[in-house]
């Protein structure tokens, strides 16, 4: 097995590099590609010898156990992925996934949060709590910028640019992006700084927007609670998470009339479609965009 853990390595360093996954992602690849490991040695092969046969089986005892047909279909995803780097680094000559099916799973739409519903979380924070201005300005930035979690978490002071009217957002792969951010969160980060600079700050956070009471970074853990809890107190009855700000925004762009490409560049993706390749768009037609058309660049009465 000592040459099964030198491939696993390898692929597991393919996929940071070549691929550019983030930690999470290889993580969540491998817990998959554990499943196959397990079966590959109790039917007594090895990765080399196992067949289109032996993985509809593999397959079909996924159904079997009640593995949910969307957790299959990623499971599939990630086996493929690992054979398609054992073919490039020659380990097999021939790659036995190349026929095989993923199940047939409905679209499931994530839930959209009406402007209303998202004014509503919002202006139930309580501000009188140590981390009440933090918790709006942070909120505020996922919608109206339209960030993962992890971008958010990750988001520097120094990568805000005020009188611009743009934040520097490192995205997946280490890609980096200008999204225009309205005046409405540029106020409330402006607010929450007042107290930030109050804080003391763990050594090595001193450029993190979003701290901590501890002075430290947030966790992804630490965000989706804090929308889960605010989203109740709101009486918002909707399974939300931070994804659900920032499929709001992309959406309440959208019904507004934004650009599609405009609203791409934005959140970070490379393809509108898998067919399409990558369109360059003016910084400054991006900032029109969202200023003209999201919700939140509107004035509120």
């Amino acid at each position: 097995m000592q040459q099964g853990n030198n491939i696993i390595d390898k692929y597991k360093t393919w996929l940071r590099l070549e691929k550019s996954l983030s930690a999470n992602s290889i993580e969540a690849y491998l817990t998959d590609l554990d499943k196959l490991i397990r079966f590959v040695e109790s039917e007594g092969k090895d990765f080399a010898t196992i067949s289109y046969q032996d993985l509809q089986q593999f397959v079909a005892q996924l159904r079997d156990i009640g593995i949910h047909p969307r957790s299959q279909a990623r499971i599939i995803s990630g086996i493929k992925s690992f054979y398609r780097f054992l073919l490039l680094d020659e380990y097999i000559t021939a790659d036995p996934t190349e026929l095989l099916e993923s199940p047939k799973i409905g679209l499931k739409l994530p839930e959209v949060l009406t402007v209303n519903e998202i004014n509503d979380i919002l202006d139930t924070i309580d501000l009188s709590l140590p981390e009440g201005q933090r918790n709006r300005a942070m909120l505020e930035v996922l919608y109206s910028c339209g960030l993962r979690v992890s971008e958010l978490i990750s988001l520097r002071y120094s990568d805000v640019y005020f009188d611009e009217g743009f934040i520097r957002v490192e995205g997946k792969g280490s890609k980096q992006r200008l999204v225009p951010i309205s005046e409405t969160a540029i106020r409330e980060i402006k607010n929450y700084l007042l107290d930030r600079n109050r804080m003391v700050v763990k050594k090595g956070f001193e450029d993190i927007l979003f701290l901590s009471r501890r002075g430290t970074a947030l966790s992804r853990i630490m965000v989706f609670h804090i929308i889960k809890q605010q989203t109740e107190i709101a009486g918002v009855h909707k399974n939300v998470s931070p994804h659900t700000f920032r499929h709001s925004f992309a959406t309440h762009l959208l019904e507004g009339g934004a650009n599609l490409r405009a609203i791409q560049e934005m959140l970070g993706h490379e393809k509108i479609t898998t067919t399409e390749i990558y369109t360059h768009i003016d910084r400054q037609f991006l900032r029109k965009e969202i200023l003209e058309h999201h919700p939140r660049s509107r004035r509120r009465e």
